[in-house]
């Protein structure tokens, strides 16, 4: 394994390091081993633990003085009419100057309309720093924002989340009877956590249903899957539910274990996988992309080149799969976006199951003089292809639902669609929903 991908962040030491971070406001609710959907970095630093500072904190950059900025006169003229006229209810809150000014940049922050482009005050940015180390207690999924409604990314597998019933793809409409219109992902967050034991009431509504459904979830310790195996036949299904700091090892102990077997085909579950390191996803494509193959672009917002991530080309040799399918869904993101849009890109994966979320935005954590932070995106992923991932996802090349009642019942009819496509028997597109 080269030093690429041998780099991970580790304790306060590095805080000063600065580093990109994919996807890293697809918040996690778990309680040990927290992780966010994509670390990139340039800089990481070996360590060895999964769970210390997958987030990496660092010093304000310096920014030229511009000479052009715009008049903040009515500003101004605002802020002392406020001072000087607003009549206070005693149910009102009197905010101090410095809260003032916080909620000032909140709001500028705010205009540019990106979910994920968030500023952190110094009690959000210190918990936020308490959340990395995963100390917290949480339900097991990930949520998002489409379309401005907090939306479960996927709930992570055994968790009280996924025994609930929660879905991926499930609008969260309430919080402990408190409306999420106009709420922040960080804010559902905050609400979501809470200690062991205790209890957080969802009000979700579901695609096809007609009245939203309450469920209530127990908070509880999480631990993170990575990957299950099991062999049907002449297939080996690899499932991996993150791109954690241990993923690319038990990947690469997985196809160890397929080589060994009598399976020439392969089933690689990517389903409700949030996503994880970048890092993992260019290694787990390199086992079946051939070297220099692109996995891979970084676009920026200037005028500055992509960033194109190849495959290193350790791939299975004589032990490469007649046939591989990546099962996708709506809980599959960014990190498994890109391995999902690479391999299939490159003609190596048939995609069956249903459009995946569409995170494909890179932040950057800037920790400002003032101990608060900003957390803003700063590129965008694209498939080998240029394809936008965050323009709706993936497209499957096979539709198969998995409905509710399928996972009631126990039932997996893109499993079996995949079972099927790769004995060669003709599997059929569902409709899609309009």
């Amino acid at each position: 394994m080269n030093d690429e991908y041998n780099k991970t962040t580790r304790g306060e030491d590095n805080r000063s390091k600065k580093q990109n971070l994919l996807g890293i406001t697809l918040a996690l609710l778990l309680a040990i081993g927290a992780f966010f959907t994509g670390l990139h970095s340039s800089e990481l630093i070996a360590g060895d633990k999964q769970v210390a500072s997958i987030f990496s904190i660092f010093s304000k950059p310096n920014v030229a003085v511009e000479t052009n900025r715009p008049d903040l006169k009515e500003f101004w003229e605002v802020w002392d009419l406020l001072d000087d006229r607003f009549s206070a209810a005693s149910s009102t809150q009197v905010f101090t100057n410095e809260e003032k000014i916080y909620g000032a940049i909140s709001g500028l922050v705010s205009s540019y309309a990106d979910p994920y482009t968030v500023f952190l005050p110094p009690a959000e940015s210190e918990a936020f720093a308490a959340d990395i180390s995963g100390n917290f207690g949480g339900v097991g999924m990930e949520v998002g924002n489409r379309d401005g409604v907090i939306t479960v990314i996927a709930p992570l597998n055994g968790t009280p989340a996924e025994a609930a019933g929660i879905m991926a793809g499930d609008f969260i409409v309430e919080i402990n009877g408190e409306s999420t219109d106009g709420m922040s992902i960080d804010g559902a967050v905050k609400r979501i956590r809470g200690e062991r034991g205790t209890t957080v009431s969802l009000t979700i509504f579901r695609e096809g249903e007609v009245e939203p459904r309450k469920i209530d979830v127990l908070r509880d310790t999480i631990t993170i899957p990575t990957v299950k195996t099991e062999i049907v036949g002449d297939t080996f299904i690899v499932s991996l539910y993150s791109f954690n700091a241990v993923a690319e090892a038990k990947m690469f102990e997985a196809m160890n274990e397929y080589a060994k077997s009598d399976a020439t085909k392969i089933i690689l579950d990517l389903r409700g996988n949030p996503g994880g390191y970048l890092q993992s996803a260019v290694s787990i494509a390199s086992i079946f992309l051939p070297t220099g193959k692109v996995v891979v672009r970084e676009k920026f917002g200037d005028d500055r080149e992509e960033k194109l991530y190849r495959s290193s080309g350790r791939t299975l040799g004589n032990r490469a799969p007649e046939k591989l399918v990546v099962l996708v869904d709506g809980g599959s993101a960014s990190a498994s976006e890109i391995l999902a849009g690479a391999l299939n890109e490159h003609g190596f994966a048939t995609l069956i199951g249903v459009d995946t979320f569409g995170k494909g935005s890179v932040q950057e954590l800037v920790e400002m003089d003032g101990r608060s932070a900003l957390k803003v995106t700063v590129a965008r992923w694209l498939t080998p292809d240029g394809q936008s991932i965050s323009d709706g996802g993936l497209k499957p090349d096979i539709y198969i639902k998995r409905t509710f009642e399928n996972r009631q019942n126990e039932e997996d009819p893109q499993k079996d669609a995949a079972l099927k496509f790769l004995r060669g028997e003709e599997v059929v597109s569902e409709a899609k929903p309009e």
